[in-house]
């Protein structure tokens, strides 16, 4: 193990104002919103991501007194009738619905807002509108606010049971309910509006704390802008999980009395948070605010063409170290995930191994002559009864050893087992893994993890047994090209995935472009490196070991290095991009 040199808060440097805290807040607002024009009136459309604390917030911004005040929540159709509206897309399974296209204005009972549309007609001075569905409701306000959040925060108050899905009242359910009702319907409703909505908004605010803190529109589009032309980092978020070990603590810097971290979220930008340095303070929001804002730049045209807002790679860590196996499972085909669950592409993915404690393995592929029926009919037995599944007697056991790298496409039985430190790198459709064994034990919550047999039975690609897996997707390293000083190897992934990935190792400055296609990479080697643009049309950039960090497709040619600092002789990056 090293000494820690992981950041954890990295940002964008732009300039512009800030105002922070309530008080900051509403005596600028108040400022702004003096004007009233020739109607005599002033209206403030305060628009929420899912996940806001919307009475706190409310409260806060009534400070205002507004002559009128319009909350969002009023105008909604009843829950029950939102409740039926969905159900088709919430489904009957526990963890997966099906991908819905709703907009806010699906949500608003017709009749309330055309009468409170007429009350803001007869009304003279500050109109505050606040909650889901302001935009939607006042498209032109004379001042727009956008409350952001990022999913890693709702999903921390899913758990702490502190909200509603938008529409209903549902803040008791489950987690995973809540995870499935903003992965299929609420966050498609939110992003919807957020991308149509993001280039007239006159104030950002971020609400992940009680403190809040707010930019001008216009700063946050313009550090968006400069975001997407130089090389970033999302901010990574960590958790803990029932296998979870105990080597990201020493190398990312963690809580050392927390029991483990099993994940750890470097480069999943639907999730993570995107922080903007601003008057030496840190401005947190989504990620995903880049993609809607600035896809073409950071994607390249044709994986945008392909992907649309969809950031397609995604990178994270898996830490089995002093901990266990995760769950044996599998992941949808492409037919399966469309016809079940209206998404266009599946999780293919793969395991590269940063670091391996000695005999650490991972199970992947079926043994040569497995009996379908059979193995079926032992998984079942063992998730209605208890009783251990033999999973040795069905799954290969390879060696897993630093730097290996274990290539996994959909339809491939598999799992870390313990001992390891798995970088995932996978496609982003997170929500899709088909759980066939956890091996008899309990979710942090004290409950049994949900199983999927049946979706997995479906899609397992029984042929995918031990002469193919060492063949095809165990150590697939070719030799592609060399130079003073460094080396590039082809690592994957298998001909059946989009994405390809690339290992350097050098001594000195290595030249690489993004040919097109957003560039994802990682330190697997080293202390610390420094990317530059040969063009100097960015900044020099600093990664340190095990950091994730993004090439947006418009920085084109850039070079890595070994740091100034770097005690490190060799480093190493493995890079992923998409193939077109």
């Amino acid at each position: 193990m090293r000494k820690s040199n992981y950041d954890k808060s990295p940002a964008t440097d732009v300039d512009g104002a800030l105002w922070k805290g309530w008080a900051a807040v509403i005596e600028k607002l108040k400022e702004v919103s003096s004007a009233v024009g020739d109607t005599g009136r002033h209206i403030i459309a305060a628009e929420y991501y899912h996940g806001v604390y919307a009475g706190e917030v409310s409260a806060c911004l009534k400070r205002l007194r507004p002559s009128l005040h319009i909350d969002m929540q009023t105008l909604f159709k009843a829950p029950s009738a939102v409740e039926a509206m969905t159900a088709p897309y919430m489904t009957a399974d526990v963890l997966f619905g099906r991908r819905a296209f709703f907009t806010y204005a699906d949500y608003l009972d017709e009749e309330k807002v055309l009468a409170c549309r007429r009350q803001i007609e007869r009304t003279k001075g500050v109109v505050l509108i606040t909650g889901h569905g302001a935009a939607e409701f006042c498209p032109s306000p004379h001042t727009l606010l956008y409350m952001d959040i990022a999913r890693w925060e709702i999903q921390r108050r899913f758990r702490r049971k502190e909200i509603n899905g938008l529409g209903v009242a549902n803040r008791n359910d489950p987690p995973s309910i809540h995870y499935k009702r903003g992965y299929f319907i609420d966050w498609i409703v939110c992003d919807t509006l957020k991308r149509e909505r993001l280039p007239r908004v006159d104030y950002w605010i971020d609400t992940h704390r009680s403190e809040p803190k707010m930019i001008a529109g216009q700063t946050m589009r313009e550090g968006l802008e400069k975001t997407a032309r130089k090389p970033f980092r999302t901010v990574p978020f960590f958790d803990p999980a029932p296998w979870g070990g105990q080597w990201m603590k020493e190398v990312c810097g963690l809580d050392r009395e927390a029991v483990n971290y099993g994940w750890c979220f470097d480069c999943v930008p639907e999730e993570n948070s995107l922080c903007l340095r601003v008057c030496g303070e840190l401005f947190e929001m989504s990620a995903g605010n880049l993609l809607l804002h600035q896809a073409r730049q950071v994607l390249g045209g044709p994986v945008e063409a392909r992907f649309g807002y969809d950031f397609p790679i995604r990178f994270d860590f898996l830490d089995t170290v002093e901990g266990g196996n995760l769950s044996l499972q599998v992941h949808p085909t492409n037919q399966y995930i469309r016809d079940t669950f209206g998404m266009y592409y599946t999780q293919d993915e793969s395991y590269y191994l940063l670091d391996a404690s000695e005999g650490a393995t991972v199970y992947l592929g079926l043994k040569t002559g497995v009996a379908p029926e059979e193995m079926i009919r032992e998984l079942n037995e063992s998730h209605e009864t208890g009783k251990p599944f033999a999973a040795a007697k069905y799954v290969n056991q390879w060696p897993a050893r630093k730097h290996d790298h274990f290539l996994i496409p959909a339809g491939t039985v598999h799992c870390s087992g313990a001992g390891a430190m798995v970088l995932e790198i996978s496609a982003t459709p997170s929500l899709f893994t088909f759980k066939l064994w956890d091996w008899g034990r309990l979710g942090l919550d004290g409950l049994p993890r949900p199983i999927n047999i049946e979706h997995g039975s479906h899609v397992i690609q029984w042929e995918r047994q031990t002469g193919f897996v060492q063949q095809q997707l165990v150590n697939r390293i070719t030799p592609l090209a060399e130079g003073d000083g460094w080396k590039e190897e082809r690592t994957g992934l298998h001909e059946n995935e989009f994405i390809e990935t690339r290992r350097y190792w050098f001594t000195k400055k290595i030249p690489l472009q993004t040919a097109g296609s957003v560039n994802v990479l990682n330190l697997i080697e080293g202390d610390e490196i420094v990317i530059e643009s040969p063009a100097q049309s960015f900044e020099s950039f600093v990664v340190h070991y095990a950091e994730t960090f993004i090439i947006p497709a418009c920085a084109g040619e850039y070079t890595i290095r070994p740091g100034d600092s770097s005690r490190s002789k060799r480093c190493g990056v493995i890079k992923a991009s998409v193939r077109y």
